[in-house]
This record gives C-alpha cells, structure tokens and sequence, in this order.
C-alpha cells in the first residue's frame, strides 16, 4: 500500500510525555530557547535550517516508535532500517509515549512559509531532545524523509545511537529530484530496480523515471531487421504477443514490486513509452506501422493505424501504473514528418490524460518547428538539449519543466561522448544548479520544477553489466539529491561530501548493488581483506568487517573473541580504526605480524570506547584483535580499517601549469580524497608540483589518473623548485582511469614535479590523487626471525629443533634488555639465537627497550615429539665355555616391516625389513668371564607416511660372572 497522498484533517497536538507521578510535560522543550551549541548534523542532501541544543538523545532497545495511523507504514519501515543501520530493533506502536521514543507525528495543519507548498507536500519537522525524537510533518513523504535524515544521523554517531539535541525544518527547493534509467537498450534486473528505488530515497531523490523500450542508434548494414532492440514490459494479454523482448521484460507481479517499493520509498516512478522515434520494437511487431516497409524505427505518422497502435500499449500497460505522471517520448522524430509529429504529440497527451495519467515528454519543438506554436501545453518537458527545445524556450512558452541537460546529466556507459566514465560530480557539486547549464544560469531560480539525471545504454553491443553502471552512477546520486533539495552552495566542501558519503552508504535494505566491496576510505589497505574471527553468530560474518559496506557487521555471542585481517602484502601501518557496533567491548589488544607467525603487542587491554590506535608506522601484513573482552551484550563491530601512515603529501602545498576551473585547483591533488581532482589548463605540456616543506627522502610516487589520463610524463625532484633533477619517465600508458605506482632510486628532495608531455584525451588531463609514501621508519619495533624458515615437520611443526633470532630496531634511541623465555619459564637474554628444543606448542615470549620505548611480542612454534616404532626389546646372558654371551631379541609391534640395528659394547647386528609380529634375535659372545652391566641400542627405523622415522630403545643388563 503507498505511503503517498493521504490525508488527515484531524491533525494532532504536540505529544505527551509521562514523567513519573501523573505529571504531563510537553515532550519536545523549543531547542531555540536552548544554547545553540550542537553543530547540525551532517546529512545528505544537508539540512535546510537547524537551530542546536546541547547534549544529546541515546537510543537504546527500550526505545520504541510511537507512530499516527497514518504513518504506520512508515513506522514500520524505519523500523525494519534501524535495526539494519544501528542493530537496534525497536517495537511500533501506537498511544502515548514514553521517555526514550521516536514519535511520528502525522500533522496535517503544520506549515512552515519559507517551505511553502513543498513543505506542505514534502516536508517535515525534527526535534530532537534528551527524553526522545519527533518527526513532525503534514505529509507521509515528508515523514519518510525524517526518518532518513535520523538513520543518517544515527549512522555517524558513537556506537550509531545518538542524536544532538536541537530542531531542523526541512523540505525541497524542487518538487522533481530524479534520475531516469534507460533499461529499453539493456535489461536491468528487477532486484536492480528495486534497489535503485530504495537507493534513491537515501538521498530523498523522489522520482524514478524507466524508459521501457528503445534500440541501437545506427542501422546495421543488413538493414534494420537486424538491429537490437528492448520493449521491457510482458503482457499476457494474447494480442500483445511478440511485443516483449525475449532477453529481458518485466510482468505485472515485476512492475507490482516495482510500485510496492517506491510507494514504501517515497519515491514515483515515471514509466516512459517511447514513440514515434526510437521505436523499433513497436515496427518489429508490427512491420506495417514503420517506414519503408518496416526497415526504419520511426513510426509512420501518416498512417493513422502507427498511432492507434501506441494508444493500444498505452491503454494495456496504463492500468500497471500507480504514480500520477505517464512519460510518452517523442524525442528526435525526422523534421519531415513536423506536422504529423504535433498532432501525434497532442493526440498522445489528449490520450494519456483519458487514462488518468498526466503527460511528460523529451521537448523537440525548436528542431520541429522553431517554436511550440500549436502544441499541447499541458504536458511537463524534460528539456534536454538546448537545440532541440532548452530551458529557456520551455519556460518562455509557459511548460511545466525538468532540467534534464544532455550536457550536464546525461551518461552513456562507456562511450567516448557524454560523461562515459560518469558524471562530473565536483563540478555539478560545486557550480551546479536545476536552473543552470554547466555553471551558466539560463533561467530563474525556482522556475524549472527540478532536475533529472540520465543513463542512457547506446552501446548496446558494448559487454558491460548493470552493476557496472552502478559503479559509474553511485556517486552522482547524492550530488543531484544535494543540488535539488538545497540549492545553494553547500556547507561542506566536495571532499568533504564524498568523505560523508562514504560514512553514510547507501541505504539499508539493499540486495544486490551493494553486494560486492564498497569504497576504500584515503589510506585504507583493508578494503576487500581476508579476515578470520575465533567465533560468529548466524548472518555476521566477519568478512562484514572490511567489505566496505555501512550496513553489514560481525557479532559474537562469545565472552571473548578475536579477530585476524590478513592484508595480502606486508606494508608500513599507521592506523587501525574500529568501528564497535552496539555497546563496545570492555577492552581488547591489538598485535601486529609481517608472517603470522611471530607478533609484535601495539596496545594492550585498550579500553573499548577507544575506536582508533596508532600502528605506529610498524611494517604489517596481519593486523589482529585480540582478547576482545565483551562489554554488556554481543561484541560486534562494522568494519575495521587499517591504514598506510599519512604520506609526505599531507599537509604540503601543490601549485600547477594552470586549471582547467577554478573549482579544480592543483590543491584537491594532494587533499587525500580520490573523489577530488586537479583538472590542467589545456597546455600542451601541464605540470603539478609538491612542496614538502623541507626535504624529505623518498623513492616511490603514487599517481590516480582521472579518464583524462597521462600517457606520457616525466617525474623530476628539486631542493629548491629552481634546479629540476629527473627521477622517472613513463611512455605509452593506457588510455583510462588508472593509478601508477612509479618508483625510483630513493632521493632526498623537497620538490617534486610531474610533466606530463603527452595525453590520452588531449586537451584534457584530471588527476585525482599524487600521494608520496613516508618512507619513516617506526619509532621501535621488534621481530623475530626463525630457522629453517619452512617447517620440516607434519602438520606445520618442525621435526627438527629450529633457532629464533629476536631483533629489535627503530628511531627511538638504542636498544637494551633484549629478552625471551618459552612458556612462562624465566626470562633469559636473547643476544643470541634461541634453540626451540622442547616438544608440543612452544609459546615464545621476547621483549626490548628501544630508547625509553617498551617493546613485545610473541609467536608459536610446534615443535613435533620424535615418534616412537613400536619395538619391544629384551636381553638376557649366559655363560658358554666359562664365557658370557648377550642373547638380544626385538619384536617388531608395528603393522609395517622395520629395519633394525642392535649395538651392544661387544659388536652390532643389523636387520632388513623385519614382519610385523617377527623377531630380530642375536647371541653376542663378549669372550668375557666376567660381564660387567652394561646396556644394547635396540635402533628401528622405516618409512612413515613417506618420511624416515627412527626411534631407538635402550635395554640395560645385569653383571654376570662364568665359572
């Protein structure tokens, strides 16, 4: 059931809050009494107005939603995405609330004149106090987006249960905030759309336009016949058989679950059949209805029956739609046909309105017929090219119209014309507005009624999957969301933005975008890491911990826990930052190892508010949580982050040939974000250059290109930006976004400068990112080193006694007190190899002082227990003659034959392959008439499992004396 468009005449009065004793207070004290000191919280798009409070509202289990009839539905929604935001699950419920309550509040009468009509329509209130939340509103889709700006707000908080007190009123600048999805030339998957609905209400993005039908650009060579095309909709109505596409089309329980999610989203979706151009799947079904026989996908106007045939989709496919608007095409028809064009256009829109839709349109009217003399103006235009009808011409004849500039917001994956690698976000984000083309305002402000994005799939032969063009639109929603709720110039600088909006996600409740890793926050070595944890509860795996996602974690029921992340390669740390879920651990360890094996102690038993500790600049490969010890409920955590120490680059000073705009200074190269850019001036040979601030030493340079990439370049270093001294040159480098890892004999310098001598995309060139590693060595570390490297033994452990060396090392000052001992024995000096000799699990514990720095560490080593054949051996004596004479038996016990040796002080015996249940016997004269006592080596050997085992029995005997 849609949570849109329902109404409430009743209205209700501020909420109740019982505070002990029959006392009825007002729930939510006017914060603009309060100090205003809480800063607004960061949310995407931001705040329209907020006036602080201090301190804060915690969430806690015993807090419930409290919630109008008529926002049940949405109750239950922010219901269902608390607990995958915060893993705090709430109840819903209706009544009064109590202390610790999230309050919706349907409240029909609430107004707010800035907002005017769109706070009437999209709107809210939020009031945040320490004895609960309000979320305010006059309209369900305002509520709805409450709830967003709370689960934001949650998000980014300690353990992602507080709120700053204080008040906002929020609503658009513009009623239209969308994005349109061409699925007409590539099938999108119904779970795609579903989640791209849910997606785009993150970001309150309301409108959610499909072109359902379209096909390639060029005729093939064999002629139309042979062209792909998409109709995305499949009735089973038998007179539209044969209209659906058979790769990929959409039944009415798809396009159900389609509306069911954007009315749970506050989000419409604007269907789009597309006629009389782009139309070869309607000539493909019905070849009549085309020109030249069929061969073309433009409908022939002149033929009444083309448009008949287009009523008749209309009429079958209308009644699927639940949202107000019906989109009819009618972009880029042959000008030849100008005339029947218009009255098919005003046909079209006479028809549409019949079915109880309200028309929408691609304006064509400049090309068509110079002006919109003559045509149907009620229909809204998305105005999307200046030559085929702009902004400014829809505004000048009095449309409704939506800013969908193909210059600005269109995307075609892939391709070598409109934005193929994706939008250009910073500039949208920082020049950008509904009412402008590029930075240029070609209309009022507020005369447009919003702003649409665009994918559009050209390339149809193109191999590329949906999920790819998420990766090339994921970062453009929030911009557009930005620019069409508040239209003004942001508070947050673009780097900023995108920090957010990697803090924040990208919504709960998603199933398939989102399902491979996220993004990798300036720094961070663990996205995408292995991990292994001791224990996880059902659904929490801990691969949640560095999968990059918001939304996903790791829990234990266990008292105890640990957590292992293995970086793939061994790298200096400077960081590790945890983000605990629920309430925090009481305390935990954090260690260190380059192999697994040996482990340096970084902190022990920190306490578990504490969210981030310093590595140290310690070289690792394994990065481990030990001994975490639960707090009050489960250990959980979001995600781990372990990151490189900050390189050179921060904090030094970029200067360039020149920019591109001056929204792309040489500054944003350097700034530690690889969503911001430097964009070069169009000089045959840009350059960038980095101030160290004093001389530094360095050997290896990091370079993120942009599409507009280098091909060739030159890296030169100076001491004094005079005097330039090449290090590296790079030729022939691929075409694309790219990152190069240039490395050189290490340098000591305080300037470095790239020349680049040749582009890809020539005059362009983007660089997102020059970072030089530190190359600073850790102020006290210590390792241990074992020989043979490679255990020679089963399982991991070593047959034979291995040596560890224990080295300790670093800037701090000398090192002394270098010792070891091997489970728990005394500490003894460790200036030398250590012999493991003992047998089992030998725990090695071996610590330092560098400078006045502690340092410790451990590792494990199995040294194997020499196995032992199954031998049983005796001896016994008597006298021969006057002489003593040693009679030796062994019985082998094994299952298997066995060589045997017996040596006695009076000569050795050897035997091959002795049976199993057989004896080895010899009689020793020792030509003695006295035998003093003495003892015989009864040695077996054979082969075990491939490898040589021996284990010797040491039999003693008894003096003797003959005669």
């Amino acid at each position: 059931m849609s949570i849109r468009g329902r109404s409430n005449t009743r209205g209700r009065a501020a909420a109740a809050l019982l505070l002990g004793a029959g006392v009825i207070v007002s729930t939510f004290v006017p914060v603009a009494a309060q100090a205003a000191e809480n800063p607004a919280p960061r949310i995407i798009p931001e705040l329209q107005t907020w006036t602080g409070g201090t301190g804060s509202f915690t969430l806690d289990g015993s807090s419930r939603i409290v919630a109008d009839p008529e926002l049940e539905e949405v109750a239950t929604q922010f219901a269902a995405d608390l607990a995958a935001t915060t893993g705090i699950s709430v109840d819903v419920v209706g009544g009064a609330p109590s202390a610790g309550d999230l309050v919706l509040d349907y409240d029909e009468a609430l107004t707010h004149a800035p907002g005017g009509e769109l706070f009437r329509t999209e709107g809210y209130r939020l009031t945040v106090s320490a004895d609960g939340v309000e979320i305010a509103a006059p309209n369900t889709d305002g509520a709805f987006y409450g709830t967003r700006t709370v689960l934001q707000a949650l998000l980014q908080s300690p353990g992602r249960a507080e709120l700053p007190i204080g008040e906002s009123i929020d609503w658009p600048n513009h009623e239209v905030r969308g994005f349109m999805l061409d699925v007409g030339r590539r099938f999108f998957t119904p779970e795609f759309v579903r989640d791209y609905i849910t997606m785009m209400s993150w970001y309150k993005l309301n409108e959610f336009q499909i072109h359902l039908n379209d096909n390639e650009i060029a005729r093939p060579a064999g002629g139309w016949v042979d062209a792909y095309d998409g109709f995305r909709l499949k009735s089973d109505n038998p007179a539209f058989a044969g209209l659906a596409s058979e790769d990929g089309a959409y039944d009415r329980a798809d396009w159900q679950s389609f509306e069911d999610a954007a009315a749970a989203h506050a989000v419409t979706i604007i269907p789009e059949i597309d006629a009389p151009a782009h139309s070869r799947s309607f000539i493909r079904w019905k070849p009549e209805i085309g020109f030249n026989g069929g061969d073309s996908d433009h409908l022939d106007l002149s033929k009444p029956e083309s448009t008949e045939t287009i009523k008749a989709v209309f009429d079958e496919f209308t009644p699927w739609f639940e949202g107000p608007d019906v989109h009819m095409g009618t972009d880029e028809y042959p000008r030849e046909g100008r005339d029947d064009y218009r009255t098919f256009f005003n046909t079209m829109a006479e028809h549409i309105r019949g079915l109880g839709k309200h028309p929408r349109a691609w304006g064509s009217m400049t090309v068509m017929h110079g002006s919109a003399a003559g045509y149907d103006r009620d229909v809204t235009i998305n105005a999307w090219n200046n030559g085929w009808y702009g902004m400014a011409s829809a505004l000048a004849d009095g449309y409704d119209f939506i800013n969908t500039n193909d210059g600005d917001l269109y995307v075609v994956p892939f391709a070598n014309y409109y934005h193929g690698n994706g939008l250009n976000n910073s500039s949208l984000y920082n020049s950008w507005l509904p009412n402008k083309l590029g930075s240029t305002e070609v209309v009022p402000a507020g005369t447009p009624k919003g702003a649409m994005f665009a994918v559009w799939n050209d390339l149809v032969h193109r191999e590329y999957t949906e999920l790819d063009v998420h990766g090339l639109m994921r970062d453009s929603f929030p911009v557009i969301a930005q620019k069409t709720w508040k239209s003004t110039t942001p508070a947050l600088g673009y780097g900023d933005f995108t920090a957010l909006q990697r803090r924040i996600g990208v919504a709960p409740g998603l199933t398939t975008i989102e399902q491979g890793n996220g993004t990798a926050a300036a720094g961070e070595r663990s996205l995408g890491a292995a991990v292994t944890a001791s224990s996880s509860n059902e659904g929490a795996s801990p691969s949640a911990l560095t999968d990059g996602r918001s939304l996903t974690r790791w829990a234990t029921s266990e008292q105890t826990a640990e957590v292992v992340l293995d970086l793939g390669v061994s790298a200096p740390t400077g960081r590790v930052e945890i983000d605990w879920a629920g309430v925090p651990p009481a305390g935990y360890d954090v260690q260190v190892s380059t192999d697994g094996r040996f482990w340096q102690h970084v902190a022990d038993d920190v306490d578990g508010e504490t969210g981030a500790v310093d590595l140290g600049r310690l070289p690792a490969r394994y990065v481990a949580l030990r001994d975490i010890r639960a707090g009050d409920g489960d250990i959980a955590a979001w995600r781990v982050s372990v990151f490189s120490p900050a390189p050179l680059t921060k904090g030094a000073t970029a200067t360039a040939s020149g920019v591109e705009a001056a929204s792309f200074p040489a500054s944003l190269a350097i700034d530690g974000n690889d969503a911001t850019r430097w964009s070069a001036d169009y000089s045959a040979q840009p350059w960038i250059a980095v101030d160290l601030g004093s001389a530094q030493r360095f050997g290896e340079l990091s370079l993120k290109w942009e599409g507009a990439s280098a091909k060739d370049y030159t890296v030169a270093v100076s001491s004094d930006a005079q005097t330039w001294t090449p290090v590296a040159t790079r030729t022939a480098m691929a075409a694309g976004a790219r990152t190069d890892l240039v490395t050189f004999t290490p340098v000591t310098a305080r300037h470095l400068r790239v020349t680049v001598t040749a582009k890809n995309l020539s005059p362009y060139l983007s660089l997102f990112e020059l970072s030089i590693p530190s190359s600073a060595e850790p102020e006290a570390a210590i390792t241990a080193e074992i020989s043979p490297a490679e255990p020679d033994g089963p399982d991991g452990s070593y047959a034979t006694p291995p040596t560890v060396t224990v080295r300790a090392s670093g800037t701090a000052g000398p090192v002394s007190d270098v010792e070891y001992r091997v489970n728990d024995d005394e500490w003894a000096d460790a200036s030398g190899p250590i012999l493991l000799d003992g047998n089992g699990e030998l725990r090695l514990e071996y610590r330092a002082t560098v400078g006045d720095i502690p340092v410790s560490g451990h590792g494990v080593v199995t040294v194997a227990a020499a196995p032992e054949l199954d031998v049983e051996a005796s001896v016994t004596s008597r006298c021969i003659g006057g002489r003593a004479v040693l009679s030796v038996r062994a019985l082998n016990g094994e299952s298997l034959p066995l060589d045997v040796t017996l040596t006695t002080d009076y000569g050795t015996k050897s035997f091959t392959a002795v049976a199993p249940g057989k004896n080895a016997v010899h009689a020793f004269s020792t030509r003695l008439a006295t035998l003093p006592a003495g003892e015989v080596d009864v040695t077996a050997t054979a082969q075990v499992g491939g490898s040589p085992v021996s284990s010797t029995t040491v039999v003693p005997y008894e003096a003797r004396t003959c005669g």
